[in-house]
């Protein structure tokens, strides 16, 4: 085991469609275990005109702190880890994807997939801006993602509005990103594809069945995972 990998700071990265207490459960949980960690906040990346895939990488280059890092991204953060390896080039110990998108090895990847994209359109009001997250989908959906009452009010109340044009754009993904050692763990059915492609790159796959948010229901079995695949 390598001692880089041993002291390696865990950068847990959202995804910009909600906000980082969907880390906090299991970076308590790390921290218990004696591991630093350190969750950037991208709740404010979508302010402003496009292009906003700099500004995801801009806030986790700027919490990072020195050393060898674990990248673990969640959802769509997934599609930023190219870049954000490209960053931080050479403090990368390992790549912990978690019900995340999976980036191709190099060219560039869609933020949304078109049909999800006419779903969003459907939704965004006349300036363009979407609702939160948790509101495009009804209530009793929310309530089974995140099952307790104040962690969800604490979720729903974070997150941002997001423009449909961060949805719109194409995000740069730097050639030989994956150098690095990687890993996926999924829990829900739409990221089964992504797993699949994750097994054929030749890394560790593992499941934990759940709903895309189960970090909030079971942090502790997440927190072990990562410390794991991070070994």
């Amino acid at each position: 085991m390598d001692a880089g990998e041993m002291d390696a700071t865990f950068v847990l990265v959202h995804s910009p469609s909600v906000g980082p207490a969907t880390w906090r459960a299991v970076a308590e949980e790390l921290r218990a275990r004696g591991r630093r960690v350190v969750v950037p906040s991208l709740v404010d990346i979508g302010a402003g005109a496009p292009p906003y895939w700099p500004r995801v990488v801009d806030e986790v280059v700027a919490a990072a702190p020195a050393g060898p890092i674990a990248l673990v991204a969640h959802s769509n953060a997934g599609l930023f880890m190219p870049l954000m390896v490209e960053a931080l080039r050479g403090q990368i110990a390992v790549c912990l994807f978690v019900d995340a998108a999976l980036p191709p090895r190099t060219g560039s990847v869609a933020a949304a997939e078109p049909e999800h994209l006419a779903f969003l359109g459907a939704l965004a009001d006349s300036d363009g801006i979407l609702p939160r997250w948790t509101d495009w989908w009804p209530d009793e959906a929310i309530a089974q993602l995140v099952p307790d009452d104040v962690l969800r009010r604490e979720v729903i109340a974070e997150q941002p509005r997001l423009p449909l044009a961060y949805y719109t754009q194409n995000i740069p993904v730097p050639a030989k990103w994956d150098h690095v050692r990687g890993a996926y763990l999924w829990f829900s059915e739409p990221y089964a594809r992504a797993a699949k492609e994750a097994d054929e790159r030749g890394w560790p796959v593992a499941r934990i069945p759940g709903d895309h948010l189960h970090q909030l229901v079971a942090p502790a079995d997440i927190a072990a995972w990562l410390v794991n695949a991070a070994l």
